[in-house]
């Protein structure tokens, strides 16, 4: 019992990814299943000039690998910045649900025919088989790319310039294959970007959550007679903040 409390205590803050993971796939396979007609399409006229190349679907599959990964390294080895990414990865998807079920989308880019046949474009086939063509915006797998990246470069990897670089080579390589894949429209693509980049000043460059975190803190103290050094689960290197 002892040794399983222990773990417990531990690990606990796994419960909302692991919560919030069951959750997310919940609705978005209810959306995958129930948006399939009578939605919005989504276009631009430079998707049109975007070649199909199934070689990308590589760095397509990787997305998953690579967002673990961070994830997962965050989870073991730094309680402030896997918050941080916790943070900045589940608003952007919570927006991508809501706007999939307030404003249904999808797109009519995929070839009727695939150009090839090797084993790329044979990846390909069963990515479209599972994956349909509708809940594009903005894009996921360009949005967590950027989180995971930023979430990297944050953390005492980013030290490694190698391991940053690859990560920059990776996400940007992720963030193609959604277009040549043509998983996306480049509007999901620019609203992705354009969210990432607003959670990023948002989590990591602004103060907001270092001052919302010591306002629970103190609503707490008042309520438990807990010292003033009580830990901050959020922004713990923060030491410049008053609690």
């Amino acid at each position: 019992m002892e040794k399983a409390k222990n773990f417990y205590m531990k690990y606990r803050h796994g419960i909302p990814l692991v919560l919030y993971g069951i959750l997310y796939m919940t609705w978005f396979c209810y959306l995958e299943r129930t948006v399939t007609k009578h939605y919005h399409v989504i276009h631009m006229a430079i998707d049109d000039h975007i070649p199909f190349c199934e070689v990308f679907i590589i760095p397509y599959f990787l997305w998953f690998l690579y967002v673990s990964a961070v994830v997962l390294y965050l989870f073991f080895r730094s309680k402030p910045d896997y918050w941080k990414a916790c943070i900045f990865l589940f608003t952007g998807m919570t927006i991508f649900l809501l706007v999939s079920t307030l404003w249904p989308n999808g797109h009519h880019l995929r070839p009727y025919a695939l150009p090839r046949d090797n084993i790329f474009t044979r990846m390909v086939t069963h990515l479209w088989r599972t994956d349909t063509p509708t809940n594009l915006w903005p894009s996921i797998h360009v949005y967590n790319s950027i989180g995971a990246h930023v979430a990297l470069c944050r953390c005492r990897l980013g030290k490694k310039r190698w391991l940053r670089n690859s990560s920059l080579v990776l996400c940007v390589s992720i963030i193609l294959s959604t277009m040549f894949l043509k998983q996306h429209s480049c509007v999901d693509v620019i609203l992705g970007i354009a969210l990432g980049a607003c959670m990023n000043q948002f989590v990591y460059e602004s103060d907001v959550l270092v001052k919302a975190h010591d306002l629970v803190g103190k609503l707490v103290r008042n309520h438990r007679d807990l010292p003033a050094a009580f830990p901050r689960k959020i922004h713990g290197t923060a030491k410049d903040a008053e609690v």
